[in-house]
């Protein structure tokens, strides 16, 4: 992508995206998602109604009067975006890709955090870790993780979430809000993912495409696995064909939703002609 077009479409994205966290998701946010505890703000004269056991008898007895100790919440936070970027997520059948609404989800909670002055980090995996960069504050640090989303070409197309949260376990030493955003078509992850919710806080959202769930009556169509790149021809026609697809399809989603539920994570799912602002907003208010 030429450098001017890049830019065009991460100012698009940054438009649309900042002003769902400005009006929207950043009290949300700030709601949802609680600071590492309280810290000491100021000392102010004792009114009725405050607890006794905030006053401050050092400065009480200097000024001969009752003064109470103020506390605030320790807001900062880190934020960590783990993106899937294998070839499943270059599919949709209506007006844009799984990845496209992948990048304005993480850019749209990018922002969110920036509004409440956190940190955030980005995770690109496949099967393997594509891309790690480590939490930073701040509108520029946001615009490169925006660029990466949309112009970061993945070595592999295969997935290995278990080789994500590994790495996420491994770098990230303190409590860290982990968004992991996939299609979640892979398994054999619970055990990473267990390990890993003890320390974070961690919710998976999951963006699929209408198509997926069920395969059409086509007749022999040839059929290509986005991630291994295989052809093969496929006979759509056979009922159970059809039922056999559509059976691992619902075991691979019942195995995400019955992982992430275990381990105490957060789950959201959303479709690419969906609103994800309305998934989202549902989700933090049940938090």
């Amino acid at each position: 992508m030429e450098t001017k077009d890049l830019l065009k479409k991460v100012r698009k994205i940054e438009i649309k995206t900042r002003r769902l966290s400005d009006h929207i998701f950043s009290g949300e946010y700030h709601t949802s998602f609680k600071g590492r505890g309280m810290t000491f703000s100021e000392v102010r004269q004792y009114q009725y109604g405050d607890d006794i056991r905030a006053i401050d008898w050092n400065v009480t007895a200097r000024y001969n009067e009752p003064y109470v100790k103020v506390f605030e919440e320790e807001r900062e936070l880190t934020m960590m975006l783990m993106v899937d970027i294998s070839g499943s997520e270059h599919f949709g059948t209506k007006a844009e890709f799984k990845k496209d609404i992948i990048t304005e989800i993480a850019a749209t909670l990018a922002f969110s955090a920036t509004q409440n002055n956190d940190k955030i980090g980005l995770i690109l995996f496949t099967d393997q870790i594509e891309l790690y960069i480590p939490p930073q504050k701040g509108r520029s640090h946001v615009l490169r993780i925006i660029r990466e989303l949309i112009e970061f070409k993945p070595q592999s197309s295969q997935t290995n979430l278990a080789q994500a949260l590994r790495f996420l376990s491994s770098t990230q030493k303190k409590k860290a809000i982990v968004f992991v955003l996939s299609d979640f078509m892979t398994s054999d992850y619970e055990q990473t993912l267990k390990i890993a919710s003890k320390k974070h806080d961690i919710t998976g959202i999951r963006v699929y495409d209408i198509r997926e769930e069920k395969m059409p009556n086509l007749g022999m169509v040839p059929m290509q696995d986005a991630e291994t790149g295989t052809v093969a021809w496929i006979n759509t026609a056979s009922s159970s064909v059809r039922q056999s697809y559509e059976k691992h399809y619902r075991e691979q989603i019942q195995y995400f939703k019955e992982t992430f539920s275990k381990s105490g994570s957060g789950i959201v799912d959303t479709r690419v002609d969906e609103s994800y602002v309305t998934k989202l907003l549902g989700y933090f208010k049940s938090r």
